[in-house]
């Protein structure tokens, strides 16, 4: 019995060695410290960093500092660094590029200028540790950034220059970070300079080069690996840290570009980016905070004046440097007192790449424990200061300009918006899935509807129980993003009309259709599917035609007719449109006629879309497959079309889709079919009937006059020329 408690006891002994019992308690604190300190309105970040102290050799000494500890701290710090990059809105940052590096200038320089004077002749450091400290005064991290999503400010241009500001100061500081190294090894000569731009240009060649295009041709060979994308994130993310070593900056700054590199592949909404966002902010990240804690030595702080007067006076620096930024950006861009609070509120938050600077400089022997343990304390104000004054400043900017801001939209794109996916087969239901995922408003309740309509036979509950077994997997793929999704069966003798009936049942805003393939002869006999639906179906309708990975491309390119802007679901069709070119963060080209240019940018502007967008005059569309030589391989081509009747059709647009599966047989593509007024009414009594070959007398006897009208105009023109003849 005592060989069996003093074995016990063994597996407890202080610190703890037994490495399952080890990982139990830092996972443990991973759970409970956000938990317990979101109550005291303390950000989650400082929780962490809290319980490393306590834990630490200096506190509690619960555990000790080894390998396995230090690994997964270093891939925590990368993390940090990787998803700052990977998370930055490239179109946004374009879009108010000018204001944002004016901002970047003035939150770079100000504190560095505040702070370096401050450290070199105040608290008496030298010239490496005083201007490593006082460039980490400049690095911000948008700890607040959830505050201004959550009360919907988050398109406000204070925040868009805010978060834009953010790729030159971190990039400036982590370069700062490699020269200081670089002068502290005695190793800052010309040759220096030399070996690091050459090392720099090498490696942001291949960064933003060569990287991209690997990473395509794996998403695109390995499409449905869906596990090998994210490990091949990794190994992307740990080579170009690799990299950076060689080209002798830090580590830091390969991850960092490498999130750069990725930006544009990983959209936000995809699910790849929903797995590198859970698994860093659930376990690698956590585990450096508290690793960053673990190094605090709490009795430096009770050894004399010293270091309270070192840590008070760098938290001093870093709130008034800020502050000055946000203030002369005020004044500069005449912006109100919300939004100046709401800049400093972002910006004044010291966490993710101030950890990162000070780690390196700490390892490296620049900064002391004084230094170190001062800015956890920073850490901790700024983040708490940050959180309560962007709450303030977005409150009062949603009092003050309720509509300033919010995401807007279309009157008829309401928050319970509902998009219905027909299903016809896996590989195209797949794309049509990721589309509608990408497309679907963020606010919406709705889950997204797949489903799939079984014929009405002797089989019929056999092949349910089939269908139903493949959808399953379909609500797989929608949950590693988090979006709802709703899988449904049923049974009817036509598949258009079971589309038609459910689309009614479940009130659904968009319907996401697969590509028509060729009619065989019942098919032509008894009505093709897609003109059923959009004779029965009053909504917008999307058909599309995905071959090539969605983030494969470099354009949205989309031909509109004219007098589109008249449709009742132009709103709904340019607000879809322009947001998955934003989340690709591609531009958006629009070619079309320029009354029909000026509402597309109108309400591309309501919307605040940070994708770039440029409308090209086009009036030809007696042959609009002239487009075809302007449209590229890497282009997503879509076509904006009309049901006949309607008030932009031409009749250019008959069989489009026959058309485009010619003229455009490499390119993703895509048909929109707008809302258009006024309800079907009494369609239920005649469901059966198929208006097409009204349709197509029609535009026989159209096309007749035009022959007659043409033949008309050829001889009038010969007599002419007879009557002019001497």
């Amino acid at each position: 019995m005592k060989e069996y408690l003093d074995s016990l006891l063994h597996h407890f002994q202080l610190p703890l060695q037994n490495p399952v019992l080890v990982f139990s308690l830092i996972l443990a604190i991973i759970l409970l410290a956000p938990v317990l300190l979101k109550r005291l309105n303390i950000p989650g970040i400082i929780g962490l960093i809290i319980s490393g102290v306590v834990i630490g050799p200096h506190g509690l000494h619960l555990l000790d500092k080894n390998s396995a500890i230090d690994l997964f701290s270093t891939i925590g710090l990368l993390y940090i660094m990787f998803i700052a990059g990977l998370e930055l809105d490239l179109n946004e940052f374009k879009a108010h590029r000018n204001k944002s590096l004016v901002f970047g200038l003035f939150t770079f320089a100000i504190p560095l200028a505040v702070g370096f004077p401050v450290c070199h002749y105040l608290l008496g450091y030298d010239f490496n540790a005083s201007f490593l400290t006082a460039s980490m005064f400049a690095t911000h991290t948008l700890v607040a950034y959830p505050i201004v999503s959550r009360l919907g400010v988050s398109k406000n241009q204070a925040v868009a220059i805010t978060v834009g500001g953010t790729i030159l100061t971190d990039t400036a500081v982590l370069i700062i970070l490699a020269v200081i190294i670089g002068k502290s090894h005695g190793t800052l000569d010309m040759d220096f300079w030399i070996k690091l731009a050459v090392s720099l240009a090498l490696f942001s060649a291949i960064m933003f080069l060569v990287v991209p295009r690997i990473a395509k041709w794996f998403f695109r060979k390995l499409e449905n690996e869906k596990h090998s994308h994210y490990i091949f994130v990794l190994t992307v993310v740990f080579f170009a840290a690799f990299l950076a070593e060689l080209a002798g900056v830090e580590a830091i700054i390969g991850a960092f570009v490498a999130g750069l590199a990725l930006n544009k592949l990983i959209p936000h909404s995809s699910a790849l980016m929903n797995r590198v966002e859970f698994i860093g902010n659930s376990l690698f990240i956590p585990f450096f905070l508290i690793s960053v804690g673990m190094l605090v030595d709490t009795g430096v702080l009770f050894h004399g004046p010293a270091a309270l007067i070192v840590a008070g006076t760098l938290t001093a620096v870093a709130v008034l440097g800020k502050w000055l930024a946000a203030w002369l950006t005020q004044q500069v861009f005449h912006y109100s007192k919300a939004q100046r609070g709401l800049i400093f509120g972002l910006s004044g938050a010291h966490a993710a790449a101030t950890l990162a600077v000070i780690l390196v400089g700490y390892r490296e022997g620049i900064l002391d424990d004084k230094i170190l343990n001062g800015t956890i304390l920073l850490i901790l104000v700024t983040c708490m200061v940050a959180s309560f004054a962007t709450e303030k400043a977005a409150k009062r900017i949603v009092v003050e300009t309720p509509d300033d801001g919010s995401d807007l939209a279309p009157s008829n794109h309401h928050v319970a918006e509902h998009i219905l996916v027909p299903s016809p087969t896996k590989a195209s239901a797949d794309k049509l899935l990721e589309f509608a995922i990408y497309i679907k408003d963020k606010r919406s309740s709705a889950p997204i509807t797949v489903l799939t309509v079984v014929s009405n036979d002797d089989e019929a509950e056999v092949n349910i129980l089939r269908a139903r077994k493949k959808l399953d997997e379909y609500v797989i793929q929608a949950a590693a993003s988090e979006t709802k999704l709703k899988a449904m069966t049923t049974i009817d003798h036509n598949v258009a009309g079971g589309i038609v009936r459910m689309s009614r049942e479940v009130m659904a805003d968009i319907i996401v259709l697969g590509w028509p393939r060729k009619s065989g002869f019942f098919d032509r006999f008894l009505g093709d599917k897609l003109p059923v639906i959009l004779q029965n179906v009053d909504k917008t309708v999307f058909v599309g035609h995905f071959e090539q990975p969605l983030v494969a491309h470099k354009r949205v390119v989309c031909a509109v007719p004219p007098l589109a802007e008249f449709e009742k679901g132009f709103e709904l069709w340019v607000t879809k449109v322009a947001q998955l070119a934003q989340e690709l963060t591609v531009p958006l080209v629009v070619h079309c006629n320029a009354a029909t240019g000026k509402a597309v940018m109108k309400t591309t502007v309501n919307l605040k879309s940070s994708a770039p967008l440029s409308i090209v005059p086009f009036e030809e569309w007696e042959d609009f497959l002239i487009l075809a030589r302007s449209v590229r391989e890497t282009d997503v081509f879509i076509l904006v079309s009309a049901r006949k009747g309607a008030a932009s059709y031409v009749n250019e647009l008959d069989k489009v889709p026959a058309k485009m599966e010619k003229y455009f047989a490499t390119n993703n593509r895509m048909v929109i079919y707008p809302q258009q007024h006024g309800e079907h009414q009494g369609i239920e009594d005649y469901s059966d009937f198929n208006a097409e070959p009204l349709h197509i007398g029609i535009d026989a006897v159209q096309k007749l006059g035009k022959t007659i009208g043409s033949i008309f105009k050829r001889e009038e023109a010969e007599g002419s020329e007879k009557d002019q003849r001497p």
